[in-house]
């Protein structure tokens, strides 16, 4: 890929590689939303960005050059080679190189470690346009306002996510208006952990896949899918690997008797890819379609 500075924005060129629907609407993230015909409207890192297709590449429109180096271009993780990770994971493995050439242009976000946290918090046993709802009442009820670029369909405004601090000084009864039921018990704990300095989510980034995922544990409401989703979604660590319905299901088909192990380093991206191939093809557990 190649990068310009043009006036309407920053322009990612060769962004074969970089699908926006495939990325943004894969369930990894939750405050992005289609806005026209090729084109996202979202939040994250307390910025709003206009993504965009246009015919010579994937345009951002509402950042700085700057900007786009320091955040945006990390957080789409666009340095990295996901054609050599597609080629080895589907080295010597028909099932996942199809996987793969279903979603070439998916990318792995890089995503604030608290807000993704909370977020797979609330996505226990909920649906995304449900988990959507209730981040965007959590962030008109306690985020900092923020001005938005476009009209975002369905929210109430643009504001940026909660701070530890802010979310930590709430009570359940204050968190009612977010309609999210026992996970707002869970929220504060979470909160309450960060902001008091119990829960250092970079230490813990940094710490050995196992030691990570049961420090994440020891929050209240936090198992093993939630643990890994934050590992993966909001830390980086590429060798998480979430165990979803989805993705038990395609494991026990499509790999009967196998683990994460077998990906490698990279099985939280095979985790995504087979996510979305599994999500978008259910036929394959029935028979239906071809494996």
């Amino acid at each position: 890929m190649q990068y310009r500075q043009t006036p309407q924005g920053i322009l990612i060129e060769d962004a074969g590689e970089f699908d926006l629907a495939q990325t943004l609407d894969c369930g990894q993230c939750f405050r992005w939303e289609p806005v026209g015909e090729n084109a996202y409207q979202g939040i994250a890192m307390g910025r709003c960005l206009l993504v965009a297709r246009q015919e010579a590449g994937v345009l951002l429109k509402g950042c700085t050059w700057e900007e786009f180096n320091t955040l945006w271009r990390p957080y789409f993780d666009l340095d990295r080679d996901y054609a050599r990770i597609r080629r080895r994971l589907g080295r010597g493995d028909p099932i996942m190189r199809q996987a793969c050439a279903y979603a070439p242009g998916l990318r792995l976000l890089r995503q604030e470690p608290f807000e993704a946290l909370c977020s797979f918090i609330l996505s226990q046993n909920n649906r995304i346009p449900r988990i959507k709802a209730i981040i965007s009442r959590l962030c008109a009820l306690l985020g900092e306002p923020l001005e938005p670029l476009e009209s975002l369909p369905n929210t109430p405004g643009a504001y940026a996510f909660p701070t530890p601090q802010r979310l930590a000084g709430a009570s359940v009864e204050e968190l009612s208006p977010l309609r999210c039921g026992y996970r707002a018990a869970y929220l504060l704990d979470a909160a309450q952990q960060v902001a008091g300095g119990r829960l250092d989510l970079a230490k813990t980034a940094a710490l050995p896949l196992e030691d990570a995922r049961r420090r994440l544990m020891e929050i209240k409401g936090v198992g093993n899918k939630v643990a890994d989703c934050v590992l993966l979604y909001g830390m980086h660590r590429l060798d998480a690997f979430p165990m979803d319905v989805w993705i038990k299901r395609a494991m026990a088909h499509l790999y009967p008797g196998e683990t994460a192990e077998r990906f490698g380093p990279y099985a939280g991206i095979a985790q995504q890819y087979l996510f979305h191939y599994s999500r978008m093809h259910p036929g394959i557990f029935t028979g239906a379609e071809p494996a």
